[in-house]
């Protein structure tokens, strides 16, 4: 049984963040240091939420919860034929959205908050091998801040 009234609860769950959740800023964090440039919440299927628009790269960073991580993803127990339904809902839509970014010519990256968590470093890695390792390591980054420089 829930400890909190129905009003509470809707209170409680209007105020979890779909943006700018603290896995989504460590993870664009990391991805900035090394001199990667995105795009954020794009129009695109699905709002990803990091967007790499050169390498036609859409990163998504799913909840464990909301998205149903078979390792993290807990089964409420009040109210579970709604819960179920729900989270078996995100479930498909998120694959919806993988395949029409794919058949759009997006390659998909999507990556549990607890990966994040755990081990940001191998969540990095993901994204730097399916933009290709084309990490800016601060030359290029740099190269383009030396020719404003230049230019003043």
């Amino acid at each position: 049984m829930d400890v909190l009234t129905p009003t509470q609860r809707s209170l409680c769950m209007s105020r979890i963040r779909g943006k700018n959740t603290k896995p989504e800023i460590a993870l664009r964090t990391a991805l900035w240091s090394l001199g990667l440039r995105y795009r954020l919440h794009t129009p695109l299927p699905g709002r990803p939420d990091i967007v790499f628009s050169r390498s036609r790269l859409a990163v998504f960073v799913d909840g464990c919860f909301w998205h149903g991580c078979p390792e993290h993803g807990v089964k409420p127990k009040t109210n579970s034929a709604f819960w179920q339904t729900k989270l078996e809902r995100n479930i498909a839509r998120d694959l919806r959205t993988s395949a029409s970014l794919k058949a759009a010519g997006w390659t998909v990256i999507r990556i549990w908050e607890h990966e994040i968590c755990q081990d940001i470093s191998e969540a990095v890695e993901r994204v730097l091998q399916a933009i290709g390792g084309a990490v800016t390591d601060g030359s290029d980054a740099g190269s383009r801040a030396e020719k404003r420089r230049h230019h003043r």
